[in-house]
């Protein structure tokens, strides 16, 4: 079965194509930039989801499309309206056109849990209304779909635009564990081969026309999270939190706004958080060496 993957050379839009080929799927990747980490004889369209044709011609022929395109950092957006809206909005109406023109079978789009939230700026505003857009579809011309609402994303791949890996990045380039946000944050953390493969799961019957909740198994309290990361990196200093508020995100909890129900899915088998933090750990420290490394020579 063919699917177009938009977004697929980002954090998780390329674990998601990693985990489509795994179960025999013909993947194409759509997204404005060059995969790192693509694969022999994997189809890759470098174009723009603003595009409308190029958007067309990726989506001939293919029975799943998957859209993890757009604008995609909470913070990013916060101070950028419309080119969230033109991202976030009009870019994913590009995709359900022309889902809508070549027939097919299931749309699969990547939502946020900033949704159920008055949090989240104009980043949670586009994923409410694409949601909205994405229903609309399937009452109006019968665009079957599946609404996945991501929590806190970590593990590899990911940059200095993720939470966890600037935590761990600051904290190993400055010896000291730190925090920008309130000492009683509440977070679900899923790391993302976990939540890549539950985005493969949902091709399942039974998840068509469904919104699901994809965030880790229970919520932690970041300073418990910011000890454990103290601990694996055996640093003296007690973890410093920065006062201030961090706009645009939630302190304890998202959930202050109700839109359609959404069912919460968790894997049977998913990777521990201290597990998780370990490899992100040594995978940001092996980045600095090497970055050190050629800097030396």
């Amino acid at each position: 079965m063919k699917v177009c993957v938009f977004g697929g050379s980002g954090f998780l839009g390329s674990h998601v194509v990693d985990a489509l080929l795994e179960k025999g799927y013909n993947v194409i990747n759509f997204d404005i930039q060059k995969s790192r980490w693509i694969k022999d004889n994997q189809k890759e369209i470098i174009g723009d989801i603003l595009d409308y044709k190029s958007v067309q011609e990726a989506v001939k022929g293919c029975s799943i499309v998957y859209n993890f395109a757009g604008l995609s950092d909470l913070n990013d957006g916060l101070h950028s309206p419309l080119k969230t809206a033109e991202l976030n909005i009009i870019g994913n109406l590009n995709i359900l056109e022309a889902c809508r023109t070549h027939n097919v079978e299931r749309f699969i789009y990547a939502s946020s849990i900033y949704v159920f939230s008055k949090y989240g700026g104009f980043y949670r505003c586009s994923k409410q209304s694409s949601e909205h857009y994405v229903e609309e579809y399937a009452n109006t011309f019968g665009l079957d779909f599946t609404i996945l609402r991501y929590g806190s994303l970590y593990g590899p791949r990911s940059d200095e635009k993720n939470g966890l890996y600037k935590i761990i990045k600051t904290a190993i380039d400055n010896k000291e564990v730190s925090y920008s946000g309130s000492e009683e944050a509440m977070r679900e953390y899923i790391y993302v081969c976990d939540a890549a493969k539950a985005s493969v799961m949902c091709l399942d019957e039974e998840f068509r026309n469904k919104s699901l909740v994809l965030t880790g198994q229970e919520a932690i309290r970041v300073r418990d999270m910011l000890e454990m990361i103290k601990e694996i990196l055996d640093f003296d200093r007690p973890v410093k939190f920065i006062s201030g508020k961090q706009l645009g995100h939630y302190i304890k909890t998202p959930y202050s706004y109700s839109p359609k129900l959404g069912d919460k899915f968790i894997p049977s088998c998913h990777m521990d958080l201290g597990q998780g933090l370990l490899e992100l750990i040594g995978l940001i420290s092996n980045e600095k060496s090497q970055s050190e490394f050629r800097q030396s020579s």
